[in-house]
């Protein structure tokens, strides 16, 4: 059976190209394959610069992301390194790739949406490869004020499922979620001694293990 060559997967218009280079797998055993392309009728090849800009865009579209993260697709799609590195730069010099900006609304949407504390806010977006220091000041443009809001909010919120356990489990419960969400054990314990307080609960301060259960 022949294959279709490497160059024959480029040709074609642009949208031709992204085509080939996201195909996934082969069609599912028990099918029938499908014949090879036309190649004289599918055109001239396509060219491997507009193909890896179109991918970019695509992956613009809709929300921001980091240079690292549009580097990964172009990778994952096959992209030549020098390719990549030229488009990446050129995205960035006219504000397309903006990692400070991307850090930012991450920080943002991400404390208001998931109640997320800086810590684990700071571990997103070094997964996300965002520079250290571009984090950094991202993350000093949190209000503690803010920040401290939202872990009660969490609180308030995780205690409506906690009514039928005793005081020492729910502080228990609670600060390990806050854990999880990055607050430091000592903001963890003092929010939630003072939402149980407030909710009419006893104080399990003297008893209560930080250890999540």
């Amino acid at each position: 059976m022949s294959t279709t060559s490497e160059s024959d997967r480029w040709r074609g218009d642009v949208h031709a190209g992204v085509q080939a280079w996201v195909r996934q797998a082969p069609a599912r055993a028990g099918r029938e394959a499908e014949p090879p392309p036309d190649t004289k009728a599918l055109g001239p090849d396509a060219d491997p610069e507009s193909v890896a800009r179109t991918i970019l865009l695509d992956q613009l579209t809709g929300r921001a992301r980091s240079r690292r993260e549009l580097a990964d697709k172009l990778a994952g799609r096959g992209v030549p390194d020098e390719i990549a590195e030229r488009l990446l730069d050129r995205f960035e010099e006219v504000g397309l790739i903006d990692d400070a900006a991307f850090a930012r609304g991450w920080v943002e949407g991400r404390q208001s949406a998931k109640g997320l504390a800086r810590r684990a806010l700071a571990q997103e977006l070094r997964r996300k490869g965002v520079d250290d220091e571009v984090a950094r000041a991202a993350l000093d443009e949190v209000d503690p004020a803010e920040e401290e809001e939202a872990a009660r909010r969490l609180v308030r919120r995780k205690l409506r499922s906690l009514s039928r356990v005793d005081d020492v489990t729910a502080t228990r419960r609670l600060v390990g979620m806050l854990g999880r969400k990055g607050y430091p054990a000592g903001l963890a314990f003092a929010v939630v001694r003072e939402e149980l307080a407030d909710a009419g609960r006893d104080d399990p301060t003297a008893d209560a293990d930080l250890g999540d259960s």
